[in-house]
């Protein structure tokens, strides 16, 4: 990780346009691509930020971060007017985030039963790995069609977000292209499943109980 303290100007082009006049400012640049531009204010949410895929080019005075999204490319040009402190750290192997108990146990009961997300669905892996981090099942549909399954004790909009750069980084490969995603938690925020519907992205709320047997299904009643 490299950790730059300089006065600098930033500007943004992409599917927006935005501009950062010069001041002092942390710039956060990992090995996984992602750049980040704090300010000393505004807690912990960057002032701007390209997450990866990316392309980083350093000139004598200029950090260019470049990534493609979809037919446009999003650019973040950070000009170094004065540079204050430049240092990097190895930060070692990075250890996965731990799921909470409840998410934890909801992976490992639909990972047994796949059917209770959706008639006919199958478990291909659990952790199934991209570059930016493993979708939580890979299944296949009654149609023999790839499916991606993020499941969260609660899902908002960052979940959604998480499973759509997944489902980016997947269909990549050719022979996953048309690989779907779906959505998986307790409670499902009603943002999220807008935001989810516009991404062509399911969503499901189960019930960690019943999927356990300790509760009957509730009964319905039919006319």
């Amino acid at each position: 990780m490299r950790l730059i303290v300089a006065r600098c100007e930033v500007t943004y082009t992409g599917r927006l346009s935005a501009y950062l006049p010069e001041s002092t400012r942390l710039l956060i640049v990992k090995n996984d691509g992602s750049v980040l531009v704090h300010a000393d204010a505004g807690g912990f949410k960057p002032l701007n930020w390209m997450t990866p895929p990316t392309v980083v080019e350093e000139f004598a005075d200029l950090l260019v971060v470049r990534k493609r999204s979809g037919r446009t490319e999003d650019r973040l040009e950070i000009r170094l007017v004065e540079v204050l402190s430049d240092q990097r750290h190895d930060m070692g192997e990075a250890a996965g985030l731990e799921k909470d108990g409840v998410e934890r146990d909801l992976q490992l009961e639909l990972a047994a039963q796949p059917h209770a997300i959706e008639e006919e669905l199958r478990l291909v892996r659990r952790e199934w790995p991209t570059d930016i981090g493993p979708v939580d099942l890979m299944c296949r549909d009654c149609d023999d069609q790839w499916v991606a399954v993020e499941i969260k004790r609660i899902a908002t909009m960052d979940a959604v977000e998480q499973l759509s750069r997944y489902l980016e980084r997947i269909r990549l490969d050719p022979a996953m292209s048309g690989c779907r995603g779906i959505l998986v938690a307790q409670k499902v925020r009603p943002q999220a499943a807008t935001l989810a519907d516009a991404r062509g992205i399911l969503t499901r709320e189960v019930d960690l109980d019943l999927l356990r047997g300790r509760r009957e299904p509730d009964l319905t009643l039919f006319a």
